[in-house]
């Protein structure tokens, strides 16, 4: 089981972890409604390395680039849902847009993203091949989205009041 953990915390395990040999492996999201998509996703990513840090969208990050109601599940919960994969050794959440700054303090070895981006568009690709690292992208699940869990649930549920 990973952690959820601070950037500071977190710097001093890598470099660590380097002097060990090992690789570091990083990717990041808003991960609100946690789905077998991302599950898959993760276990993936996790096997490209050794230690797999996710950088986890803060809510006030999450409402600026998706918009009111979102996130639908608080930081703290969408953290400790994460830290609880297998794949995952540490989460560490972020308040940028973007997390060009966590990556530029991570320097992880391989930095991940989702197929839904092309190469030239992944924030901080350039910066990790510049120090030798790589950036690997991972194909999307078909039918596995958090967009397509949202509308699953509006159109079972709509207006519905739900049972406890």
């Amino acid at each position: 089981m990973g952690q959820v953990i601070s950037l500071a915390k977190l710097i001093p395990i890598l470099e660590r972890l380097r002097r060990q040999g090992r690789k570091a492996v990083f990717t990041n999201g808003c991960f609100d409604i946690l789905h077998a998509g991302h599950v898959r996703y993760l276990s993936k990513a996790g096997r490209l390395g050794d230690v797999l840090i996710v950088g986890l969208n803060s809510d006030s990050s999450v409402r600026r680039l998706k918009g009111r109601p979102r996130p639908v599940m608080p930081q703290k919960d969408r953290a400790e849902i994460l830290a609880a994969l297998a794949a995952v050794s540490y989460v560490v959440v972020f308040g940028e847009d973007t997390p060009l700054r966590l990556i530029q303090r991570v320097r992880p070895d391989i930095l991940v993203k989702g197929g839904d981006y092309k190469a030239d568009e992944i924030v901080g690709a350039d910066l990790v091949r510049s120090y030798g690292g790589k950036t690997v992208t991972i194909p999307l699940i078909r039918g596995k989205s958090t967009t397509g869990v949202f509308r699953s649930i509006i159109r079972r549920y709509g207006g519905e009041p739900l049972s406890t």
